[in-house]
């Protein structure tokens, strides 16, 4: 089933990235918007996952944010959910809502609505931290691909996340 949900690369780095947190000592947390969870069904793909991936946060509404990872509404009233502030504190809220010492979150507007042209259809934002380390975060824009395209290449830029901080 798994080669029927996700590319065969993707779950290669998803192995590798697995056995790296595993020999390493490491646990991973996942806060998704735009990607619905695909980060963390991807690793649970992997078996022997349960043993570096702690737990994934579904956080599609505003509300989610704010309840699970304890984004402030105030900083998604003032830049939207669609905004790197706001991936920066789903992935602090994340850490501090798990037992996971790497993070990453993903927020963003894989469409084909809900873009505008401060906020295109594609733009993703992505915050990952590891415990003591600096915090890591990028802006894609990706263009209007399509919603299957912008949420796999956003489960593939978050991979990417991780692997630095499986680097550090």
């Amino acid at each position: 089933m798994s080669t029927l949900l996700f590319p065969a690369d993707l779950l290669a780095r998803a192995t590798a990235i697995i056995e790296r947190a595993r020999s390493s000592g490491h646990k991973i947390a996942t806060a998704e918007s735009c990607t619905g969870g695909l980060v963390a069904a991807l690793l649970t793909e992997i078996p022997g996952s349960s043993a570096v991936v702690d737990r994934g946060f579904v956080t599609y509404s505003n509300e989610a944010k704010i309840a699970m990872l304890r984004v402030p509404a105030d900083l998604i009233a003032d830049v939207g959910a669609v905004s790197g502030e706001v991936a920066i504190a789903m992935a602090l809220g994340c850490l501090d809502a798990s037992n996971a010492d790497i993070t990453v979150s993903i927020t963003g507007i894989a469409g084909p609505g809900g873009g505008s042209p401060e906020k295109p259809v594609g733009l993703v934002h992505f915050a990952a931290t590891r415990s003591g380390e600096p915090l890591l975060a990028v802006e894609r824009r990706f263009g209007d691909l399509g919603r299957e395209a912008v949420r796999m290449a956003s489960v593939d830029q978050a991979l990417s996340l991780i692997e630095t901080l499986l680097d550090r």
